[in-house]
């Protein structure tokens, strides 16, 4: 059976104790980096571009959700401005700053990126990799 699906993770989940605010969140956020809403359920919703890659919850187990200390998500970006796009979306939507918009060169010359945490603390990042500055520096 062939699969066309790029990712390498299927996909991955985030709880939440506030589904109706969590789901607005991430409803106002993604679509600054061309991703939306691929599925829903009663208590759960799935974003992605084609195929259900991230999943906002209320946990399955009825227990509250908590956020993982060290985890993050990172989400592409085609360009710089999606990533200040979906920087400004996110703060205009309650999230707080963890690391605004702008290159972080302790990861390579051809990242720019920023981090925010969601109204519950999760740690969310949109990133862009310069492909073309990539294959000057580093060959690949």
């Amino acid at each position: 059976m062939s699969n066309d699906n790029p990712s390498i993770i299927s996909h991955l989940s985030i709880g939440t104790n506030d589904f109706i605010r969590a789901k607005s969140f991430y409803d106002a956020v993604l679509p600054s980096l061309g991703i939306g809403i691929v599925m829903e359920h009663p208590d759960a919703v799935a974003y992605g571009k084609q195929y259900p890659e991230f999943w906002v919850q209320v946990p399955i187990n009825g227990k509250p959700a908590s956020v993982g200390n060290g985890f993050h998500i990172g989400f592409f970006a085609n360009n710089k401005e999606e990533v200040d796009a979906f920087y400004q979306a996110a703060i205009a939507a309650g999230a707080t700053c963890d690391g605004p918009p702008g290159p972080r060169p302790l990861y390579g010359d051809p990242y720019y990126g920023c981090y925010v945490r969601d109204p519950e603390g999760h740690k969310i990042e949109a990133a862009y990799w310069d492909q073309e500055l990539s294959m000057q520096l580093y060959g690949h």
